[in-house]
């Protein structure tokens, strides 16, 4: 029988058990060795995004607690921590509009423990502020949708208006006469209303504020918000303040008889919405898992009953969906922005 080792010839050179030079033989198992190599860092995302997460993750929040965009990230934590057994930490990183906290993601380390709770008010930043760090689009990577949020006008019942018609003919009567408060100079409640105005053509007189404005809203000093439900449904309900109409394209659950505006102000249409973002270049395998957990949460009746109250109506759609929503609502908040020349503070 053949001896089938390797052997020196005399001539010095080697051969391999079948007489071949090993660089001929060696090819095809350079070849399996190389396609095997390279499904290695395929494989091991997979395996590591399977495994994902394996620690606590922080969801930052740009926004103060308390706020509508903090409870919404709470009960989204919360469940979240239940479904994958790791605990889902809720940090807020307030200041400059949300851009502080924005930050904070974008410098992370893209690994899929920091994420960011996004909503309208990064889209506007992107125009509001001339001079960030960072591009918001460019730089977060969108990982899915939470749901859109009903805005609603109420007016202090002093203001003798009863429907948004009545109202646009008091204040064009009155003209510089009506004080409109909202969350601070760019804040959503501040453009939402620009964009009333500059449509129905009458001067309201804009009234910031740094802390909340319901108080003087009550006591009549400011007599027109333009809000969220979670922070007006109660005194709604109580008399203590009127809804007129609500901002969004089609009527709210929770207050199913007051009209749209765009009922009375063709094409108007202004609407909140929240969502989950991760610092770009964050693993895919991770986006999709956390896309999939998101959509599974925000369709549990229990979350959609709890969002309901908030006035938050569920939008469950792919990462890559929410991504163009994001650009689309950027673009769209960007060109209101400059054409009423709205500043920051």
């Amino acid at each position: 029988m053949k001896n089938r080792k390797r052997e020196i010839c005399t001539s010095g050179s080697v051969r391999d058990e079948d007489g071949q030079p090993p660089h001929l033989l060696g090819r095809r198992n350079f070849l399996h060795l190389a396609a095997a190599a390279a499904a290695l860092p395929v494989l091991s995302r997979f395996v590591w995004a399977q495994a994902w997460p394996t620690r606590p993750v922080r969801i930052i929040v740009p926004f103060p607690a308390g706020q509508a965009t903090d409870t919404i990230a709470r009960l989204m934590g919360q469940s979240l921590s239940e479904r994958l057994v790791q605990p889902f930490v809720i940090e807020n990183r307030t200041g400059a509009g949300g851009n502080i906290g924005t930050e904070s993601v974008v410098r992370a380390t893209p690994d899929g423990y920091t994420l960011l709770l996004v909503g309208v008010s990064n889209a506007m930043n992107a125009t509001l502020y001339k001079k960030l760090n960072f591009n918001f689009i460019r730089d977060i990577a969108p990982v899915a949708s939470i749901g859109g949020a009903v805005y609603v006008m109420v007016v202090n019942p002093s203001v003798p208006a009863k429907t948004v018609p009545e109202f646009i003919a008091y204040a064009k009567a009155h003209p510089g006469k009506i004080n409109m408060g909202s969350s601070g100079n760019g804040s959503v409640s501040h453009v939402f209303g620009e964009r009333f105005k500059m449509m129905t053509g009458i001067n309201l007189i804009h009234i910031p504020y740094r802390g909340g404005y319901v108080p003087d809203l009550l006591s009549g000093q400011v007599q027109v918000v333009f809000g969220t439900i979670a922070s007006c449904i109660q005194y709604i309900r109580s008399g203590m303040l009127r809804a007129l109409a609500v901002t969004t394209a089609t009527r709210s659950d929770v207050l199913p008889d007051i009209p749209t505006l765009a009922e009375f102000v063709p094409s108007y249409e202004a609407s909140q919405w929240y969502g989950v973002g991760a610092p770009k270049d964050t693993p895919p395998e991770v986006i999709d898992k956390l896309n999939k957990e998101i959509n599974a949460v925000a369709a549990d009746p229990l979350i959609k009953a709890r969002f309901a109250g908030l006035g938050v109506d569920p939008m469950s759609i792919t990462s890559a969906a929410f991504g163009k929503f994001i650009a689309d609502e950027t673009e769209k908040w960007g060109n209101v922005i400059r054409v009423l020349n709205i500043n920051a503070e």
